[in-house]
């Protein structure tokens, strides 16, 4: 193991050993953690490795960190897995709609050379690639692509997708999704994805991309989402400590 790699699993171990204090109550929403100094001397880490570490915490909405004041646990250190981790299905689902997913195709690929440096895997290595098609209201809305890292796409391959969610697959098999990183876009519908979905090539989209992580930080799942415009909107609701985002229908 190289220097790097070592220095890497080391603050991802400490981040995963606070995260686990934190949810079993030895450390309070509201409460200061311990400085960085006495924590760094703790774990027998650097400062740096020791910063890596709260960094990682903050960017999954379990700490803030305040300039001159310390670091504190969230005051809602699980709100961060509830919002952003709910998926397209399950906001429509909540609103009252029946949402019926087809599985275009599930099969073991060669992950593309993108997709590769978002897992963190071998360019060139196979991972399962699942496409599916969310519909409602009588039509089709969502094209949707996920690759899922080796050997977890095993391991999962045979759920029925058409009823079960794939984070919830994921849980199933032991595997724990504690956050996601998204980008959303406003596109237009490419002539392959407006096959599928039946609107006009060029028609306004957006396109999520999600990667989905364990609590470790390993990348699990790549996600590509293609969403119509016409049927969907974004709603958020914002928060001193955070911000959750919604799918909407419009229609």
């Amino acid at each position: 193991m190289t220097r790097e790699a070592g220095r890497e699993a080391r603050y991802r171990s400490i981040a995963a050993d606070i995260a686990a204090k934190i949810r079993a109550g030895e450390y309070a929403p509201g409460e200061a953690l311990p400085t960085q100094r006495a924590l760094s001397a703790s774990y027998d880490v650097t400062l740096m490795t020791l910063r890596q570490a709260l960094r990682q915490l903050s960017d999954e909405g379990l700490i803030i960190q305040q300039p001159g004041r310390g670091t504190f646990v969230a005051p809602h250190p699980l709100a961060y897995q509830l919002g952003p981790l709910r998926s397209l299905a399950d906001d429509l689902k909540e609103q009252g709609h029946q949402v019926h997913t087809t599985v275009l195709g599930r099969s073991v690929r060669r992950v593309p050379a993108e997709v590769a440096g978002q897992l963190r895997v071998r360019p060139g290595e196979s991972a399962l690639r699942l496409e599916r098609l969310r519909a409602f209201a009588g039509r089709p809305a969502i094209h949707q692509v996920s690759w899922i890292r080796p050997p977890h796409g095993e391991a999962i391959r045979d759920q029925d997708f058409t009823s079960v969610s794939l984070y919830t697959a994921l849980a199933e098999a032991g595997i724990l999704v504690a956050r996601a990183a998204e980008t959303i876009q406003p596109a237009l519908l490419t002539p392959a994805t407006a096959r599928h979905l039946g609107e006009p090539e060029g028609s306004p989209v957006f396109v999520s991309h999600r990667v989905s992580h364990t609590l470790d930080g390993t990348a699990v799942v790549v996600d590509r989402a293609t969403i119509l415009g016409s049927m969907m909107e974004i709603r958020t609701d914002r928060a001193a400590t955070g911000l959750s985002l919604q799918w909407e229908a419009t229609s």
